[in-house]
């Protein structure tokens, strides 16, 4: 029975993960039918029986990393000898990560901003028309593309093909990437945009907000078609015009949901891992704090100073959280 502790094959891994399946069903069997048959059981029983397969989950999948990476963060490479906060110290000093802090920040300010007002604008300009639907569906579809689909995609629109120095035109190499064949159509010289910085980390973005655009569009667009059409045409008859509508009626109107999407769309963007890791991997001054601390952990088998970084990026997105919590009860009580 040694592969359940370590499943190599992957038989071995099918295997475990029909055995996990088939424990927790026989352990949620075993608990309703436990429940229900007592009779006019106390509130307690109902309570334990129903959440405690969460909470026992929760602790053992959830909070026991989380304290575990807490204390490896204080001791060395190894997890053997502490060292304090002298990971915490390397990770805000050292220049590499003062870098990728850096660029974590720039990711997180300009990603959830252009985003929004990318999706808030598309939204109010396809609002009502004949080709709406049509429309936001074209803009959510980068939405059902995973992560490293996309990674993937906007790679080859970024590939480029050294220029051959004293090599006539017409006998250059082939530029399969879309964006570098176009500058050649404009008589303009092909680019490097994924090894070029700082601007790589803003080409690198971009695929994110092109992917996060059509959630945004999506939830404020419903937050649109909820402003009352008295309120709309009230301000009409007192002379507003479609400007005036958008920043005095539109925006007000769509707060709460602004903030859910900015916060939303910040919180997915602290964490970004995958658009780095398989365009770039984190080289070439593109490096984040969750490509970061896998490298740390898994490539230099520096536990230690990833678990730090792991410690910070959780640190990060919990005010987030809370501020995203807080205002969705807040809009909650104002209906």
């Amino acid at each position: 029975m040694e592969w359940l502790k370590q499943a190599d094959t992957t038989g071995e891994k099918f295997l475990l993960m029909f055995v996990a399946i088939a424990l927790f069903v026989l352990v949620m069997g075993v608990i309703l039918f436990v429940v229900d048959r007592i009779s006019r059981p106390p509130k307690w029983v109902l309570v334990l029986g129903f959440m405690g397969p969460a909470l026992v989950g929760l602790a053992f999948g959830l909070v026991y990393p989380a304290l575990t990476t807490v204390k490896a963060s204080f001791y060395d490479a190894n997890g053997e000898t502490f060292v304090g906060a002298d990971n915490y110290v390397t990770a805000f000093t050292e220049d590499s990560f003062q870098q990728v802090l850096g660029n974590t920040l720039a990711w997180t300010l300009l990603v959830p901003i252009l985003s929004t007002v990318i999706g808030l604008v598309y939204a109010v300009l396809v609002d009502r028309t004949r080709v709406e639907k049509f429309a936001k569906t074209l803009m959510f579809m980068p939405m059902a593309i995973s992560m490293v689909g996309a990674s993937i995609i906007w790679k080859f629109m970024y590939e480029y093909k050294a220029v051959i120095e004293g090599l006539a035109p017409e006998r250059q190499p082939a530029q399969i990437g879309l964006l570098n064949q176009v500058l050649i159509w404009l008589g303009l010289e092909p680019q490097q945009f994924l090894l070029d910085g700082p601007w790589n980390n803003l080409f690198l973005m971009i695929v994110m907000i092109w992917i996060q655009s059509g959630f945004a569009m999506t939830i404020l667009s419903a937050a649109i078609k909820a402003i009352p059409d008295d309120t709309m045409e009230a301000a009409r008859l007192d002379g507003a015009g479609g400007l005036r509508l958008f920043t005095s009626i539109t925006i007000p109107s769509v707060r709460p949901a602004l903030v859910v999407v900015l916060t939303t769309i910040a919180m997915s963007t602290l964490k970004v891992f995958d658009i780095v890791r398989t365009m770039t991997g984190g080289n070439f001054g593109t490096g984040v704090i969750a490509n970061e601390f896998y490298t740390q952990s898994f490539k230099q088998a520096n536990y230690g100073l990833g678990s730090a970084l792991a410690v910070i990026l959780f640190i990060f997105v919990v005010p987030l959280i809370v501020y995203n919590v807080f205002q969705m009860r807040k809009s909650e009580e104002m209906r």
